[in-house]
């Protein structure tokens, strides 16, 4: 029987990431999986209350383990000191993501706008930038394919600066995460 008491998917540049929490109320057991794979496990743990710190990439999780009303249980997880919803949030302010099919392969692109950092499929590109009249383009590799991410003013205060994805002289539009 599993002990499976909740599940989390986070985005990360270096791609998506489901955590998976098991914990035995009756065993004191906590298991917690990310992607599959298990990253810890305790067993015989008498207080069944507290706190379980990770790492997943390079950020820093906490699964939070309180008391409700008797033998029921809230389980939370903050990400680098912030609720799940609120580095959500801040995670789809700071980056752009695209998924695309090339040659048959499910690609996922990420741009981080903090860093210009660009992501393809969870590893890091070396980029190169060159200066246009509408704005800049930041060129990788991809393959065969040429690829480069526009970056443009939107003429509006508010929006701020609009980048794109350009793979082969067509426009890819940008995923919702």
């Amino acid at each position: 029987m599993s002990d499976l008491v909740a599940v989390w998917e986070i985005s990360l540049p270096d791609g998506k990431h489901v955590i998976k929490f098991e914990h035995g109320t009756t065993s004191g057991k906590r298991v917690i999986t990310v992607g599959g794979k298990e990253i810890l496990r305790r067993d015989w743990m008498f207080k069944l209350v507290g706190a379980e710190t990770f790492k997943v990439g390079k950020a820093n999780c906490k699964i939070n383990i309180d008391a409700c009303s008797g033998f029921m249980y809230e389980y939370t997880l903050d990400v680098n000191g912030k609720s799940l919803q609120k580095f959500s949030d801040n995670q789809s302010k700071i980056m752009k993501t695209w998924v695309l099919t090339i040659d048959n392969i499910p690609t996922r692109v990420v741009l981080e706008k903090d860093t210009l950092d660009i992501w393809v499929n969870g590893a890091k590109k070396e980029t190169t930038g060159e200066f246009t009249d509408e704005g800049t383009e930041t060129h990788f590799d991809f393959g065969t394919k040429s690829a480069y991410i526009k970056a443009v003013s939107s003429g509006k205060r508010r929006e701020g600066i609009v980048h794109s994805l350009v793979v082969d002289n067509l426009e890819i539009p940008e995923a919702k995460e």
